[in-house]
Parts: C-alpha cells; sequence; structure tokens
C-alpha cells in the first residue's frame, strides 16, 4: 500500500508521550547526553560506514551560523535518505524539520518503495530487468516526464537500495503478490514490484528519539501489521490464509509482550529505519527549523539556508549544495485553489501539516520552472467528523458487496482501480456531466460488513453510534430509505444497484470491468468467481461520503536526471536540488505502482547527493 488505511485522531503534533516538543534539535548529542557515534561505533563498523562527525553537545543561543557539505529541508524519506547518502560520501550534513516531529507524510504511509529490477525481485525469481521497467514507464508514464529522468530512475533506483542494504539499517522486504497498478500494459508485473520495509524494534532509538517520531495513529488495536499481512487479514472471516495471517500477527503481539519489544512496521518501520542509520553515521538533525530563505552567492548560486530555529534565526551555509525534501503544497488553501481542480480542499489531504509549500515558494523566487501543478498523488477519503485525518479508502474498494454512487445514484467508475485514477475519475465524470462527486457515495450492505474489514473496523463491528446516530453514515433498512438518506433520486439508485446485482451475480462487471485487473483483485475475496463482485443485497445498508483526498500533491520544481532544480529556460540553478513532492513528480501524471511516491523520493535524493559527492559542475541548458 502507499499507505494504510487510517483513522486518527487527536489535538496538536507531539511526542507519543505527550510532552511538547517543539524547537527540539537532536544529534547534535544524544538528549541522554551519550554520543550515538559512540554508543553505536560498533554497530557502525558491521554497517562499513564513514566515520562519524564528532557531534556538538549544545547550540549556544548566540550562534546564528553553521556549515554543513549539504544542507536538507524536510525529515520524510527524501530528506532522510539524502542525510544517510551524504554520510556515507563522507560529507557533513543537516537535516532541518519545519516541524516538531520528524518523518514527514512517510511516517504516515504504508513504507512502500516501487523500485524496477532491485535484488529482491531477483531474490523473488521474478526475472524483473532494467528493459521491463522502462517498457512498463514508458507504457504508463510516457512521454510526459524527459526519458533522461525515466533512466536516472531505472539506474539509481535498485543501486539505492543495494547500498542502503549493505551498508545502512534500512532494510526491505518483496510485498510478493501486491501487483503492479496496470500489471497488463507492456512490462507490468502482476507480483509487483513493491518493497515494504522489514519490522523494525523501536526500542533501538533512544526514547527521546521515539518520542520526536510521527506517529501514524492506525487503527490495529495494538497489532504490528505489514502490508502483506493486511492483504491476508483483510479475508480473516473468508480464508484459510485469513485465519494464518491473524494467527502470525497475534503471535508477533505476543512475542512483544514477552519479551518487551516495540515491533513497527510499514512508514514508521521506514523512518525509524532511516533515522537510525542517520544517527548511526553522525548526521545531524533539527527540528522545529523551518526555512524561511534560500541563500544564495552573487553569482546567484544556492549556497545555504535561513531558518527559524528557538526563536533565532539560524544559518547553514551548505559547501556543496541544499536539497529541497519539503514536501507538497497540499495543506496550503490559496495554493490549492490556484491550481488545483475545484472543489478542493486541504482538510482532503493525509498529508501532516507542514506541507505547506515552502520549498515551491523558494524555488519560484529564484526562477524555478514548475510542472505537473494541477496534479495530486489522489486518494479517495472519508473526512470523518472529528478526526484530525481522513481515512484514505485503499482495501476498502476492492471488496465485494459494494458499489460507488454519484449524487444523481449512478456508478462511474471501477471502484477498485487504483487510488489515483479514482480521484482522476472522479473530476472528469463532474467536469462532463455535472453531476456530483464531491462527495461520492459509497454503499455496502450487511453482508459485506460482516464479512470484511471496512474503514478500520474488523468484521461485524458497527460502525460508531456517533456516526450513524449523526446521519454521517447512512443507515437503512430498504434502498429506497438509503437513496433519500444520500439525497439521490431513489428510481436511478434503483436501476443502477439492480443493474449492478445482475454483473455481480454472473461475476463479470460489462460498464466498468471490476476486477478483471490483478491489481482491482489484491484486495478482493478469492472465494468468489469474481473477487470483487457480489450483489448488494442484505439489510440494512449503509452509505458513506467519499470527496477526491490526496498524500498529498504532485506538482513541483522541475528537475533533472541529477535532481538539480531548472530554471524557467532550461538551464540549472546551481546548488539547489529537490526530491520527493517538492518537485515535479517522475512519474508524471499516473502512478505505476505501489510505492512510486516514496521510491523517486528515495532515489532522486540518493542522486542529488551523489551528483554533489562526484563534485560535478553545474552546466547550462538550452
Amino acid at each position: 500500500m502507499s499507505r494504510m488505511n487510517r483513522v486518527s485522531s487527536g489535538g496538536p503534533a507531539r511526542g507519543r508521550t505527550g510532552e511538547d516538543t517543539r524547537g527540539a534539535h537532536t544529534d547534535e548529542s544524544f538528549l541522554d547526553g551519550t554520543s550515538r557515534t559512540e554508543e553505536s561505533g560498533r554497530e557502525a563498523s558491521r554497517s562499513d560506514v564513514s566515520p562519524a562527525e564528532a557531534p556538538a553537545t549544545e547550540v549556544s543561543r548566540a550562534e546564528t551560523s553553521r556549515t554543513y557539505d549539504v544542507v536538507v529541508i524536510g525529515s520524510g524519506a527524501g530528506g532522510l535518505a539524502a542525510g544517510v547518502t551524504a554520510r556515507l560520501r563522507g560529507l557533513s550534513v543537516v537535516v532541518l524539520e519545519k516541524t516538531p516531529l520528524y518523518g514527514g507524510t512517510t511516517a504516515l504511509s504504508g513504507g512502500a518503495l516501487w523500485i524496477p529490477d532491485s535484488f529482491h525481485l531477483a531474490e523473488a525469481g521474478l526475472g524483473d530487468s532494467r528493459a521491463a521497467g522502462r517498457a512498463y514507464l514508458d507504457a504508463t508514464v510516457g512521454d510526459r516526464v524527459p526519458a533522461a529522468r525515466k533512466e536516472a530512475y531505472l539506474d539509481q533506483g535498485p543501486r539505492m537500495v543495494r547500498e542502503f542494504h549493505d551498508r545502512t539499517d534500512v532494510r526491505f522486504v518483496h510485498t510478493d503478490g501486491y501487483s503492479d497498478y496496470y500489471p497488463e500494459r507492456s512490462g507490468g508485473f502482476a507480483r509487483g514490484r513493491s518493497i515494504e520495509p522489514e519490522i523494525f524494534d523501536l526500542n533501538r532509538l533512544p526514547a527521546a528519539e521515539r518520542a520526536l517520531m510521527r506517529r501514524a495513529a492506525l487503527p490495529t488495536y495494538g497489532l504490528t501489521l505489514t502490508s502483506y499481512d493486511f492483504r491476508y487479514l483483510n479475508m480473516v472471516t473468508r480464508t484459510w490464509a485469513g485465519k494464518r495471517a491473524s494467527l502470525r500477527v497475534g503471535l508477533r503481539a505476543a512475542r512483544a509482550l514477552a519479551d518487551g519489544s516495540k515491533p513497527i512496521a510499514l512508514g514508521e518501520a521506514l523512518v525509524a529505519r532511516l533515522r537510525h542509520s542517520l544517527g548511526v553515521l553522525g548526521g545531524h538533525l533539527w527540528l522545529g527549523a523551518p526555512m524561511t530563505r534560500l541563500l544564495t552567492n552573487e553569482a546567484g548560486r544556492v549556497n545555504g539556508v535561513r531558518a527559524r530555529h528557538d526563536g533565532r534565526d539560524v544559518t547553514f551555509r551548505a559547501r556543496r549544495g541544499v536539497v529541497l525534501a519539503s514536501g507538497s503544497f497540499a495543506g496550503n488553501q490559496r495554493l490549492r485553489e490556484r491550481y488545483l481542480p475545484s472543489p478542493t480542499r486541504a482538510a482532503w489531504s493525509s498529508a501532516p501539516e507542514g506541507n505547506d509549500g515552502d520549498g515551491l515558494r523558494e524555488g519560484l523566487r529564484l526562477g524555478a520552472g514548475v510542472d505537473l501543478m494541477e496534479k495530486v498523488w489522489g486518494a479517495p477519503s472519508v473526512v470523518v467528523p472529528g478526526r484530525e485525518a481522513p481515512f484514505f479508502l485503499v482495501a476498502d474498494r476492492g471488496i465485494p458487496g459494494m458499489a460507488v454512487v454519484d449524487g444523481r445514484g449512478e456508478r462511474y467508475v471501477n471502484e477498485a482501480a487504483p487510488y489515483h485514477e479514482f480521484v482522476d475519475a472522479m473530476y472528469a465524470h463532474r467536469e462532463k456531466t455535472g453531476a456530483e462527486t464531491a462527495p461520492s457515495w459509497l454503499v455496502l450492505d450487511a453482508r459485506s460488513k460482516a464479512r470484511y474489514l471496512f474503514m478500520g473496523l474488523f468484521p461485524g463491528r458497527p460502525f460508531p453510534r456517533e456516526l450513524v446516530g449523526s446521519g454521517f453514515v447512512k443507515k437503512a433498512g430498504t434502498l429506497e430509505e438509503l437513496a433519500a438518506g444520500m439525497g439521490v433520486p431513489a428510481d436511478r439508485f434503483a436501476r443502477t444497484i439492480a443493474r449492478f446485482n445482475t454483473f455481480a451475480r454472473q461475476g463479470s462487471d460489462e460498464d466498468f470491468g471490476r476486477g478483471d485487473s490483478a491489481y482491482d483483485r489484491y484486495y478482493g475475496d478469492p472465494t468468489l468467481p469474481n473477487p470483487n463482485l457480489a450483489p448488494l443485497a442484505k439489510p440494512p445498508y449503509y452509505a458513506v461520503p467519499v470527496v477526491p483526498g490526496d498524500l498529498g500533491t504532485k506538482g513541483g520544481l522541475t528537475t533533472d536526471e541529477h535532481a538539480r532544480v531548472l530554471r524557467e529556460d532550461g538551464s540549472v540553478l546551481g546548488g539547489l536540488y529537490a526530491t520527493g513532492n517538492a518537485s515535479a513528480a517522475v512519474m508524471g501524471e499516473t502512478y505505476p505502482g505501489p510505492g512510486a511516491t516514496i521510491g523517486p523520493a528515495m532515489t532522486f535524493a540518493y542522486a542529488a547527493v551523489g551528483h554533489m559527492a562526484g563534485g560535478a559542475a553545474d552546466t547550462a541548458r538550452g
């Protein structure tokens, strides 16, 4: 999964202990006074790492300037990967995080990377190749992105995961069966190219570091679930594989209780592994240090950053360059209204606070070009009243006995389609027909509610009473009553469900092809002729409103194959690099597979620092 389903609640961003962590900085020393370099010396040696830069013990309030080889903005996977790569290349580095917590959007995600031709795929016997990866990118991304960037991804991605595996604690495992999103296209893999982080014991980080890491607050009831676990656990009432997954997850929880470990998975595990590796290698991380300005020399080359920390301005000079890994502009309503299709709401985004477009703002000020500004990493979502973040519908759209209708009570999309495609369809259908799709209505019956996980609720567990009582979740004994609750025409809705049920009984969706793709079937019920189809026939019926949410915006600064930021005329903006959602996506207007956001973020962070370390001169483009 690009992001696990979640319902989260709570107030302002805080550490797990509830302590306010604003203004904190870490890794200038261990917060308990012990140098991480000293404590982890033997482990660093085992990981074949470069000697760590001697950490300072405290930052003087009078000190207003520091110098590093590399300055990184943002502490998600891209930013932390840049920091780790810098230390592997023997470069001093500081990672500046705007918010009080490190981890960014990555910490809330599934933590997957989509990397063609990685050694994980070779070990799994998939027979992937660079040629197959290129064919698939050509079939999905097409020529929307320069060929040199796609080639760089195919080249640098496998190198990055191999080196990180061999020299750091950043390790992954292939998620077998999690299909590429378009496996039927040339070069597509039904078994998937996605890799997810290995489970990590959070106790390996110091207590203070644990408190400063952003947590996902997934509705897993204290269980540690990988994306591989979740696929089968979703079928716990239907298959033996589901029951075995339940046993596996339960035993994992029992072992943790017995030995005192704190296993974490998904995006949290990836962030923790990167954070641990950065600390072992001697990289620095400052929290609560928002960038206020990019600095340049007389020739216009970026040579540093001004940030605000603990009530004062601090200048961070960069000998080699600055990497913008500052995330998207998903939280900036003004920019959303300027660039994105309407309607759009910052409250619909699953990106955490801090995604305000800071890197975009500074890049534009220096004359950088932008691209893909009208696009998002689409995520059909339910915005639950009183909850901190939307609930991102992933597996929920693959279960049988469920359909999605517009404001006219009619289906308009393959409900199990890849999530970005689903959101694109919401806007396209609204523009073409005038039918309201924000919200659309996801409808399911009592049988599906009893059989499958839905919105984080285990099979058979009722919706919270306050959601039904308030009318947010519609519940009715008949389809006619449900139509009235949704405010859609009852006759049209009845015809829609009758037609859908006919397709479900025959096992073929003649309107939208639901269940035809291996990707659709990944979260379906394998005991049915079509894993994604069953009649909507058993009352009571339920409906929840679905909006066109996102995981972040896709548009950003234009970059080249080295992740160097380009000006509007195509020339290189010297000293400035960008990755992740601060840059225009290498995946163009599409989403080839699970992990196609984090994979490029880490890959181009790796490429950027590699280019700095190589000492290659910035060259103009014409």
